[in-house]
């Protein structure tokens, strides 16, 4: 049974379209790369997802729930600028998200002391356990990113949706965050969006890629037609012509 059902998707502001016909069916727990050239709506597609957006015209529903109008809990982000607490450690940052996604406000007493036992096994795997007392500020932008990525993860939701989490990170770090991703998923069996413009990283990760391209293309009016997914690709299949992608669209060759 389809876990995420997108239905005739549109989305368009005034008279630029964005996305349009767009219809998936995901199964829960599966991994699905979103891949395609600048500007043609990966990042709308997201934020529709998570419900930040209402769509133009058709409709999104998560596990035959009716379509939702507000981002809500079961729902975890992280896009491109990192977001996180500039007030609190990096270790009490992963807590505090641990004690949002719960619903039980501030952790005290034992509770807490828990909570900060799991963060640093969060840190250490992210590489910023040697950071754990250190605030937001005196981070780089590329371990801010990571401690976003790790509240996001902490959370546990239903669905986690990414808009190029890895973008800013080093290679060796990118390769643990994927090892990273990859454990968790394993053990929560979350279902995760991922927009990638590394095309290797997306059938890396992915159970599938989907890319997303403008069939349609008016030189007189390139607001009239919006993208749409043109292929849905198994990233588990050895077969799959990945030179072909590559081709068609060469910014998604590994940065």
């Amino acid at each position: 049974m389809s876990f995420v059902q997108v239905t005739d998707v549109w989305q368009h502001y005034g008279r630029r379209s964005i996305i349009e016909r767009v219809n998936l069916d995901v199964t829960e727990g599966e991994f699905v790369s979103i891949v395609g050239a600048s500007g043609c709506g990966k990042s709308t597609f997201l934020r529709l997802l998570l419900a930040d957006e209402t769509p133009s015209r058709g409709e999104i529903r998560i596990d035959g729930g009716e379509p939702a109008r507000e981002p809500g809990r079961e729902r975890g982000v992280v896009f491109q600028k990192y977001s996180v607490f500039p007030h609190m450690t990096v270790r009490d940052n992963i807590v505090a998200a641990e004690s949002f996604s719960g619903g039980l406000g501030r952790f005290f007493g034992s509770k807490l002391r828990a909570a900060r036992e799991r963060a640093d096994e969060t840190l250490d795997r992210i590489g910023l356990a040697h950071v754990a007392g250190n605030y937001p500020a005196t981070l780089s932008g590329g371990m801010q990113q990571r401690l976003a990525i790790g509240q996001a993860l902490t959370a546990r939701p239903r669905i986690l949706l990414l808009d190029e989490p890895f973008g800013a990170l080093d290679p060796g770090t990118r390769i643990a965050m994927h090892d990273f991703l990859t454990d968790l998923r394993a053990e929560t069996k979350m279902t995760v969006f991922m927009v990638t413009h590394d095309l290797s990283e997306g059938f890396k990760l992915g159970d599938r890629v989907l890319v997303f391209d403008k069939p349609r293309w008016d030189p007189h009016a390139p607001e009239a037609f919006g993208a749409t997914i043109t292929y849905d690709f198994d990233a588990r299949d050895a077969g799959v012509p990945f030179q072909h992608i590559l081709d068609q669209y060469p910014s998604l060759a590994a940065h």
